[in-house]
């Protein structure tokens, strides 16, 4: 399949992310994709966010390998989604705003309207840990599904590594090895679908939306803590999934927080004086330090 997918190395380059991302791409190379592997540690942020968007918006999939530090992803990863993801390549939101325009319509919320956003693209991650135990590594593939689910970018491949705690000592791994050139066959299988037709190849998890397993139980009721989706608890302490509409992964939770946005954008119109006025009580507050220069 033809294709360009897009590698982001989370970890040092050379390290055992950056190794297990490399098999991915080639796997996808050879199914016939075209690759690049991009390094987060060269991105000078925010310096460098808009030529990184640009081959983001470009990319037909996005890999991103990352090592696990403090049981999530590095900050840095965290610190390009913000400045790039969230409401600015919320595929709702841009659709939505879109559709307003052609009405003549100019919502009042602040949000870059770039159409490449609604391009369809396929997704997989890869987190890299040292620790044996699964509580050290938990957050890890949860984080990473914000780096998706704004831009509606169907996750097709999912993996966790553990034992490669010292530099490159992935490479001894070649049970790891394989299952980072699998991912990358996965990817490169799905190239061109939309989200409602590409399919989920990697691990099967809990969630039949983002195919993980942490949840939070109130009562019996249960909500996936990653993607929101909701369901309660059987008798045999299994899921039964009820509403899937309500996982941010879905368009439908999409087009949902959009119209809120919207209303309460538009609510805060009529009132922008009185927040201005508020707010000026606040500004005066004194003991604030500053960094030296």
């Amino acid at each position: 399949m033809t294709g360009r997918v897009l590698g982001l190395g989370c970890g040092v380059p050379g390290g055992s992310a950056e190794i297990l991302l490399i098999e991915a791409l080639r796997s996808a190379q050879e199914a016939g994709a075209a690759v690049e592997l991009v390094r987060l540690e060269e991105l000078r942020l925010p310096q460098d966010a808009d030529w990184f968007w640009d081959r983001l918006v470009a990319c037909d999939a996005w890999v991103v390998s990352a090592p696990i530090i403090s049981r999530t992803v590095p900050g840095r990863l965290k610190v390009l989604a913000d400045l790039l993801l969230g409401p600015n390549a919320d595929a709702a939101i841009v659709a939505g705003l879109l559709e307003a325009r052609r009405a003549g319509v100019e919502p009042a919320v602040p949000f870059r309207v770039d159409e490449r956003v609604l391009k369809p693209r396929v997704g997989a991650f890869i987190a890299c840990g040292g620790s044996l135990t699964s509580q050290w590594k938990t957050l890890a593939l949860p984080v990473m599904h914000t780096l998706a689910f704004s831009m509606h970018i169907k996750v097709v491949d999912q993996m966790v590594v553990e034992g490669a705690g010292t530099p490159r000592s992935v490479v001894l791994d070649e049970a790891a090895l394989a299952r980072a050139a699998s991912l990358g066959g996965h990817v490169a299988s799905q190239l061109g679908r939309a989200w409602p037709d590409a399919e989920y190849l990697g691990t099967p998890g809990t969630c039949p939306m983002c195919q993980l397993d942490m949840v939070v139980l109130s009562g019996r009721d249960v909500e996936c803590a990653t993607c929101g989706a909701r369901g309660h608890l059987t008798t045999d302490a299994t899921v039964e999934w009820t509403d899937l509409t309500t996982s941010v992964i879905s368009m439908e939770e999409k087009r949902s927080h959009y119209a809120e946005i919207v209303e309460t954008a538009q609510r805060h119109v009529g009132l922008r004086d009185e927040i201005d006025e508020r707010a000026r009580a606040y500004a005066a507050f004194g003991p604030v330090v500053h960094p030296p220069g």
